[in-house]
């Protein structure tokens, strides 16, 4: 490997310094806003350092962050459609992705096109038939309508991503198991989804995500208190008279399952990856 010049390890250095500024800013301001107990309102002067550290705006936003909803009620709220939104995502993305990948069918070409679309589509153009298809169904102001609606918003991309990774997993290891008397089923389950196994994790983790954070379009779909969730009761409390500490004690709060998720996920990922093979 070819080692870098004194100037550009220098100006290397730099730039990832200022990315991780960039990064690591917006974080800390979060956080030292959480940790103020003297603000009574919007932040006016920058500062480093909370100007009273305090504790009182978490004991808040963990009984009271909405008006009908404790904070483990809103989290029960988003786990429930992000977690159904990333699991149906996942299960009928892999099925259709696996298809695309596989099979030359008619249509294949039309069906690849309407799925580049639906990556590439703003979420708004499909929220009015999103709209009117759910209350057909009365579904619609309803954690099942919500978790619909994220899932149509995630499906594009995750199966884009895994038909990408089914792709790449040789046609020969199912053959080999179809010569040792694997079904089908078998060898998909056993060799092609293993492989794939880190595409797969990566596409469940943006659809959670995308249930998990979306707040604009979701107010659409809700008309009860019962079903507001942590990402729409953070929007809530930007328009009105609160403290800016309890707003950002409650986005910290939200902020560590998905943080949690992610390092279990990260794990499972980085051995997917380094190993590379189907265990026994």
């Amino acid at each position: 490997m070819r080692r870098l010049s004194p100037g550009r390890q220098i100006g290397t250095y730099l730039l990832l310094i200022l990315v991780a500024l960039f990064v690591l800013l917006p974080i800390w301001g979060m956080l030292r806003l959480a940790f103020d107990g003297a603000l009574k309102g919007a932040p006016v002067n920058f500062r480093i350092w909370p100007e009273t550290f305090s504790l009182a705006a978490f004991g808040k936003a963990w009984e009271a962050p909405s008006q009908s909803l404790s904070f483990l009620g809103l989290l029960r709220n988003s786990l429930i459609i992000a977690g159904g939104a990333a699991l149906i995502s996942v299960v009928l993305g892999a099925s259709m992705a696996s298809a695309f990948a596989r099979f030359r069918v008619p249509g294949r070409r039309a069906g690849l096109f309407g799925l580049l679309l639906g990556v590439l589509l703003p979420q708004v153009a499909i929220m009015t038939p999103l709209y009117i298809l759910l209350s057909m169904l009365g579904i619609r102001a309803s954690l099942l309508g919500l978790m619909v609606v994220y899932t149509a918003f995630a499906m594009p991309f995750c199966i884009w991503n895994m038909r990408a990774s089914f792709q790449a997993v040789p046609n020969e290891l199912e053959e080999a198991a179809f010569l040792e008397g694997a079904t089908p089923l078998v060898a998909f389950w056993r060799i092609t989804l293993r492989l794939a196994l880190p595409s797969i994790a990566v596409a469940g983790l943006m659809a959670f995500l995308v249930g998990y954070t979306e707040f604009a379009i979701g107010w659409l779909f809700v008309e009860s208190g019962d079903n507001v969730t942590l990402a729409m009761a953070v929007s809530g409390m930007m328009g009105i008279s609160e403290p800016w500490s309890n707003l950002s004690a409650l986005a910290v709060l939200m902020s560590l399952p998905v943080v949690l998720i992610f390092v279990v996920l990260q794990r499972y990922l980085m051995r997917g990856l380094l190993i590379g093979r189907v265990d026994e």
